[in-house]
């Protein structure tokens, strides 16, 4: 049922969760460096939830007798100058994201695998919220980032961010 480039995927999609992860840890410390602890949690917050997307895919891989593999997560390599990068870099690596939830999906078209496509409608949903929340996160940050008082207010409004664990049922 399950093709072997179904299985890559899913498998490097692992890894790419987990680098997700570890990529918005970096923008968290960036942030407490910075003094602006709210955008800092709403990136630790953003972490577990990519860890919880890694842990679902290992789950379903495990629920269904595919070998699950882990390979070396990479440093992040984010250059943070301005407040401004990070949340630049987390809109971009939603986006690769995205595309490759869709590739897996597509490979899973292909191969008439449905049980992989009903698992990965969560995600394509899922991403779509990434990408609003990381854009919103960008049009508050130009509208109201250069005036101090304004990114204030825009912390402690990142600081009220509360994780909930997804809901997708394996």
């Amino acid at each position: 049922m399950f093709t072997e480039k179904v299985k890559q995927l899913l498998n490097e999609q692992i890894d790419k969760e987990f680098y997700s992860a570890y990529l918005y840890l970096y923008f968290a410390n960036y942030y407490v460096e910075q003094g602006l602890n709210g955008f800092a949690n709403w990136f630790t917050i953003q972490a577990q939830e990519e860890r919880d997307h890694a842990l679902l895919f290992i789950k379903y891989m495990q629920n269904n007798d595919i070998k699950v593999t882990f390979e070396a997560i990479g440093k992040p390599d984010a250059e943070l100058k301005k407040h401004m990068d990070a949340l630049l870099a987390a809109l971009a690596h939603e986006q690769f994201v995205t595309a490759s939830i869709h590739t897996i999906y597509e490979a899973a078209y292909e191969a008439k695998d449905f049980r992989t496509m009903q698992f990965l409608d969560w995600f394509v949903k899922e991403q779509a919220e990434e990408e609003t929340n990381a854009s919103s996160n960008i049009k508050k940050m130009e509208l109201f980032g250069s005036d101090s008082k304004g990114l204030y207010m825009l912390d402690q409004e990142l600081s009220a961010r509360v994780y909930s664990p997804p809901s997708l049922v394996l």
